[in-house]
């Protein structure tokens, strides 16, 4: 599941990369497109970006939880958990962002190779 993905030219997401379903708190579904996973203070989150019903997102939201997985048993789905604590979040937040200008800064790096 620490696989990151990246948007495809149309502004969806490529239908091989790795999604999770959330069912949020007012009874209905999302379906998230999994941008990446952070380890922040020796902690795991994840990043997911919600889709719309064409797979894309055009509003650049992005929702983070926490992230963690069972060592004894790697066929057990994941568990996500809010984040309630404003630090904790922008932690995560600030993590992210690094993340977003590495990834521009690998982007930009490579193009010039081109």
């Amino acid at each position: 599941m620490a696989k990151n993905n990246g948007p495809v030219p149309d502004g969806g997401y490529a239908a091989e990369e790795m999604t999770v379903d959330l069912d949020l708190a007012d009874g209905t579904s999302v379906t998230c497109a999994v941008v990446t996973i952070l380890t922040v203070n020796s902690r795991d989150y994840i990043a997911l970006l919600p889709l719309d019903e064409d797979g894309g997102n055009t509003d650049g939201e992005v929702w983070f939880y926490r992230y963690s997985e069972n060592p004894d048993d790697a066929n057990e789905e994941p568990e996500l958990a809010y984040i309630d604590d404003d630090d904790e979040y922008e932690a995560v937040a600030d993590a992210f962002d690094e993340y977003l200008d590495a990834a521009e800064f690998d982007e930009l790096v490579g193009d010039e190779d081109d």
